[in-house]
């Protein structure tokens, strides 16, 4: 029998899926583990790896079709079985229900330069409608769905813009270069005048983070404690710290402490670092640790694996690629799935304190604020010091509040001494 590759679940909130490119064609051979398409989710656009070895017998879906989780999308001939006579079964196997079990998997892909001729076509989140759907009275416009949304994001008229790509396909570069006349760009609304209103659809990311949150707020009873930590001490010593690995080209952040004052604390708060399923808790004795990352688009967690493994060095250079893969929507899905507890900082656009939104299964979430200079009481003076205000979210089904605020004095201990975490 031939094998099936389907649309796979790549999420929780995932229902269906956009085919965006084939990166085979019928009749090439295929390798378990090669890449043969794109398919773009709710969360991000993933590469799709073939299970299994033969011949791409049969293409069943377009590009830019929407296929539902275990959609028939392709059949590959393996074995004896000839891949002509594959391909000319296929076309009453085209409205099927496939299995559940999917025989092709996705990982994220790096992100090519669209310029080149042999660059892949898509690389972001946002809707991909198919080529056609757009014309300007000459044929068809050919957009990548990249361009697309950058395109969207700049309020260019895709019309204006001439392709360089594959058959005058526009890719992203073309919209990157564009540069609009005066009259043009006088005419480009800058914001939205009185009197007036933008209607504007949701993207696929923003409807997914929509209906989470709103499950999230709905079905778990939330509740709050935020702390104040001194952080004197700690960005001392992350002065002297940063000053002996100047020949190393690595500076440590902020954050890379507290990702692992809150990894030392969770440790030793194991309640603190589970998931909850409606009716088991699962505790871990690993840490796979979240990190919000705002994207164009909304929002999206990568996760930091076994982070509790890991030294203050290895955590700014993994933290710093991963999020930088994360705005580049070039995550692979095991470092979008699997997080045991989400870090959410604003300390960078000078936000003092804030509560976060629990992202489930996960029980608790912790909120960081702009750490600043605040004048505080010390041995019955008035001083200058550093201070972070922190804010843990939690899930009252899992978490009782004596056992978050045992959690969060244990990390106000880390924050305040910081030695402590390195011994």
């Amino acid at each position: 029998m031939p094998a099936e590759i389907t649309m796979p679940q790549l999420s929780d909130t995932m229902t269906e899926g956009t085919l965006v490119k084939w990166h085979k064609k019928e009749g090439d051979k295929v390798k378990s583990g090669d890449i043969v398409a794109d398919v773009e989710t709710d969360k991000a656009v993933m590469e799709m790896e073939s299970s299994d070895n033969g011949t791409l017998a049969a293409i069943l879906v377009a590009e830019g079709q929407k296929v539902p989780v275990g959609g028939l999308l392709a059949l590959v001939a393996t074995g004896k079985e000839d891949p002509a006579e594959v391909k000319k079964s296929a076309a009453s196997r085209k409205s099927e229900p496939a299995p559940a079990t999917a025989s092709a998997t996705a990982v994220a892909h790096a992100e090519k330069s669209e310029s080149a001729p042999a660059s892949r076509s898509a690389t972001a989140i946002a809707e991909a409608p198919p080529p056609q759907s757009e014309g300007n009275g000459q044929g068809r416009l050919r957009v990548s769905p990249l361009a697309r949304r950058i395109a969207n994001d700049k309020q260019v008229d895709l019309q204006s813009i001439t392709g360089t790509g594959p058959g005058g396909r526009i890719v992203k570069q073309d919209v990157l270069n564009y540069v609009p006349s005066p009259s043009i760009q006088a005419e480009l609304p800058q914001r939205i005048g009185s009197g007036q209103k933008e209607t504007l659809p949701l993207t696929k990311m923003r409807a997914a983070i929509a209906k989470q949150l709103q499950i999230s707020k709905q079905t778990i009873p939330h509740f709050y404690e935020t702390i104040d930590a001194d952080i004197e001490e700690l960005s001392g010593l992350r002065a002297r710290i940063n000053q002996s690995l100047e020949k190393e080209n690595i500076r440590l952040s902020l954050s890379d402490f507290i990702a692992k004052s809150v990894t030392e604390a969770l440790l030793r708060h194991p309640v603190v670092n589970s998931t909850f399923n409606g009716t088991e808790v699962t505790r871990y004795g690993d840490v796979n640790l979240g990190m919000a990352v705002s994207i164009p688009d909304g929002l999206i967690v990568p996760v930091l694996r076994n982070i509790h493994l890991m030294g203050l060095k290895e955590i700014r250079q993994r933290s710093a690629d991963l999020i930088e893969r994360a705005r580049a929507q070039r995550l692979r899905k095991d470092e979008m799935t699997g997080g045991t507890f989400t870090i959410s900082s604003l300390g960078t656009y000078g936000v003092r304190e804030f509560s976060a939104i629990i992202n489930p299964p996960q029980v608790a979430i912790l909120a960081v604020g702009a750490a600043e200079k605040r004048a505080v009481f010390r041995d019955g003076q008035i001083v200058g010091r550093t201070m972070l205000t922190l804010t843990m979210s939690s899930d009252h089904r899992v978490v009782d509040g004596a056992t978050a605020a045992d959690f969060l004095r244990t990390l106000k201990q880390f924050l305040e001494e910081p030695w402590l975490m390195l011994t």
